[in-house]
């Protein structure tokens, strides 16, 4: 572990004393909106509202923002009319971040924030993430990332700041639950949320309900979630009957 890389993160706060924040209600956009408001940073939350994030995303980032003072902004974003997104090629999550980052640089600029920056880590990936190529182009700073803050590390500083973000489960967003080159929907995206708040509420807090097309549904938990999904059988299909025609389990757990 580098000790000192809380240090670097303050001393890029200091430097960019007035910045705009790409936030998700995550752990790690949450812990760096905090850091730079601890570090006295004129400092703007961005959370993008769009058919692919769910209700309790932007309760989690409304409810983050208002318990350290530092002031949210929801930019609307119709995901779906883009047929690049839509459609749901592959490289799908480079399409969809570019305009959402184009999105949030514009009212971040009309705001006047000039540094825009997101919660990117040091444990994530750039190979094979097409995502990360937007950041690039779109001038995105990821100072978690340019600071060497893993994400245990991020977990661990969260909790000792006492963030309730410090043991949130790491969540991708709804599109992520439907294959490549299967068109997306609203209401597939509406019946996948549906499935994974009613498997929250039975207390499967990391949880995936992916999409097999046409009108089936796998769900993917935790191992040491596995055995209770298999026992509370009955009433995860009579919470998603309505929805999906057949609902396995993945027995690959996550």
């Amino acid at each position: 572990m580098n000790h000192n890389d809380t240090f670097e993160l303050h001393e890029f706060l200091k430097q960019n004393p007035r910045i705009a924040v790409a936030f998700s209600g995550g752990v790690d956009s949450s812990y760096l909106l905090y850091s730079a408001k601890a570090a006295g940073c004129d400092v703007r939350a961005y959370f993008i509202k769009s058919q692919f994030q769910p209700r309790f995303e932007l309760e989690d980032a409304t409810r983050m923002a208002d318990s350290i003072g530092v002031p949210l902004t929801v930019v609307a974003f119709d995901a779906l009319d883009d047929p690049n997104i839509a459609k749901n090629p592959p490289d799908r999550c480079y399409y969809c971040k570019t305009a959402i980052l184009s999105k949030l640089r514009e009212h971040a600029a009309a705001d006047g924030y000039d540094v825009l920056c997101d919660g990117t880590n040091a444990d994530d990936d750039e190979s094979g993430r097409p995502g990360m190529r937007a950041l690039r182009e779109q001038g995105v700073i990821s100072p978690l990332r340019g600071c060497r803050l893993t994400k245990s590390r991020i977990r661990r500083l969260s909790e000792q700041a006492g963030l309730f973000t410090h043991d949130k489960p790491s969540y991708a967003c709804l599109a992520t639950r439907i294959p490549a080159d299967t068109v997306i929907t609203a209401s597939d995206l509406e019946r996948i949320e549906r499935a994974e708040d009613a498997l929250r509420g039975m207390g499967f807090l990391d949880v995936r309900v992916r999409l097999v097309p046409p009108d089936g549904a796998m769900i993917q938990v935790t191992q040491e979630q596995w055995e209770a999904a298999a026992s509370q059988r009955a009433g995860i299909l009579a919470a998603m009957r309505s929805d999906f025609g057949s609902v396995t389990l993945d027995m690959n757990t996550r």
